[in-house]
């Protein structure tokens, strides 16, 4: 009853904005031009883009993915295939209980594979190594078929963490019958995952599967609300993209690979050692985006990337700030960052490792972060040069339309949403675009939330300083021009 009350006050105030819009204005032919703007065809062009991914959503969610699941099992059936399971986990800074509820879990999964399971697990902490055989050693299930190997390191990152335990699982030879689950310390793999996952590496032209993400978070806030939404438009998006067979990433939290290319040299050097060499930012190597490097490699080899909507991982998920909007900015500015430093050279590969649509998505990630700020800049433009009452008429539109995507999100995913989640939608859209132009400029910027290590945090020397400066310049020469365009359009 509470929620169906705020949602009929949310469509009040959509209401009174209309009413507060003279309608002396709503009369003006050359308002009315300029208030069409706000609209305009690329927002034409950008719903019809949503009405693509929604509906290539329904029809792989619906019909092909049933088919294909069918139809893999049954061939994996028939082989007669034997898959071992191997396991790598990266540890570091996770607190005690979300470590006993992961490893529990995980350890439960490897003991359920038909084939074996072993596990190699990277920690830099003494207590979490001990913690870690301790969980092993007290499950109260037969684990005999489980092999534990904990490999203990130095903090220098995830990436450094990820090739050393690589390495080791490359000293078991996998074979190509073979998978692996590559998952992170915080997150809370399937019990079935060996069972579900297996049967799809039946089919030689698929490297890596990933798999649908929920989030555990205690607090009932605008975190969970934002994070809740984020996985319920990854679902959809994701779905598109599996119609495909080539998603656009391959998550960190948790992915599994075919074994044998997991440890490829070619792979596991990708994962250790990745960099990029940009034109006037120099040899960038990359510190966090592990999840980008593995994803890109198989890109570029040709290999099936699936998704499975219908497995769910979840992952433990803390605020890394005290304000929601910090700790938004700060996961976003990561994110996008690492989306940022592979985009470009994805879409150099051109369409024909991937596909027409994977490639013009992976194109549509570079473009989209300019034609959204195209609104926002129209409705300013606007209310400048003709008049103010714009403002609350744009509100009212973006409430709107914001609910009608939010319930066809909700719809598919079958779940309901609270009215917190429209306007954060359009922060996720407007704050979301800003960072990816902050971050195209400076893709050299990049640090994780939970370590201290970090590229580029204070520049000292002259030359990093001039980078910073030109970082800067270039990024504001641009907005200026997309601003210069949008009035030139606006006066026309």
């Amino acid at each position: 009853m509470q929620r169906t009350l705020t949602h009929l006050a949310y469509f009040s105030v959509i209401a009174l904005l209309g009413l507060t819009v003279p309608a002396a204005f709503l009369g003006d032919p050359s308002a009315a031009h300029h208030a069409i703007i706000v609209v305009g065809t690329l927002g034409a062009w950008r719903y019809s883009w949503a009405l693509i991914n929604f509906t290539r959503a329904i029809l792989f969610r619906k019909i092909f993915y049933p088919r294909w699941k069918a139809k893999a099992f049954r061939d994996y059936a028939a082989s007669g295939a034997r898959s071992h399971a191997y396991f790598m986990v990266t540890s570091y800074m996770v607190d005690q209980d979300t470590t006993l509820m992961v490893y529990r879990h995980l350890f439960r999964a490897a003991a359920r594979a038909p084939a074996g399971a072993t596990i190699v697990s990277s920690v830099v902490d003494g207590a979490d190594e001990r913690l870690i055989r301790e969980i092993f050693n007290s499950m109260q299930i037969d684990m005999s078929s489980v092999t534990l190997k904990l490999d203990r390191i130095k903090s220098n990152g995830k990436r450094d963490a990820m090739e050393r335990a690589l390495t080791i699982l490359a000293s078991y030879a996998p074979t190509p019958h073979d998978i692996m689950i590559f998952v992170d310390g915080d997150t809370v793999v399937p019990l079935d995952v060996v069972e579900q996952a297996a049967p799809w590496f039946h089919d030689q032209r698929v490297g890596a599967l990933t798999t649908h993400e929920e989030a555990i978070i205690e607090d009932e806030n605008l975190f969970k609300d934002w994070f809740d939404l984020r996985f319920h438009q990854r679902q959809v998006m994701m779905c598109s993209m599996g119609l495909s067979k080539h998603v656009l990433t391959l998550t960190g939290r948790m992915s599994i690979f075919r074994a044998n290319l997991a440890t490829d040299p070619g792979l596991v050097n990708g994962v250790g050692r990745d960099y990029l060499d940009h034109w006037r930012l120099g040899r960038v190597n990359f510190l966090t985006g592990d999840d980008k490097s593995t994803w890109f490699w198989l890109l570029k080899n040709r290999y099936q990337m699936v998704y499975l909507p219908d497995m769910v991982s979840r992952s433990v998920e803390t605020q890394p700030r005290d304000g929601f909007f910090d700790s938004a900015k700060t996961l976003m500015v990561r994110w996008f960052g690492n989306m940022m430093r592979t985009n470009g050279r994805a879409i150099r590969l051109g369409p024909k490792p991937m596909g027409f649509f994977t490639w013009w998505s992976i194109l549509d990630q570079r473009v989209s972060m300019f034609t959204t700020l195209v609104g926002p800049i129209s409705v300013l433009v606007t209310a400048l040069l003709v008049s103010p009452a714009v403002i609350p008429l744009y509100i009212g539109w973006v409430l709107a339309t914001r609910y009608v995507f939010c319930a066809f999100i909700a719809l598919f995913n079958g779940v309901s949403f609270p009215v917190t989640q429209p306007p954060i939608l359009y922060f996720s859209q407007i704050v979301g675009a800003a960072i990816k132009t902050f971050v195209l400029f400076r893709l050299d910027k990049q640090k994780w939330t939970r370590q201290h290590a970090s590229g580029g945090a204070v520049a000292v020397a002259l030359f990093d300083r001039v980078k910073a400066y030109e970082s800067t310049a270039h990024h504001a020469l641009t907005i200026c021009w997309l601003t210069l365009a949008v009035l030139y359009l606006s006066t026309l």
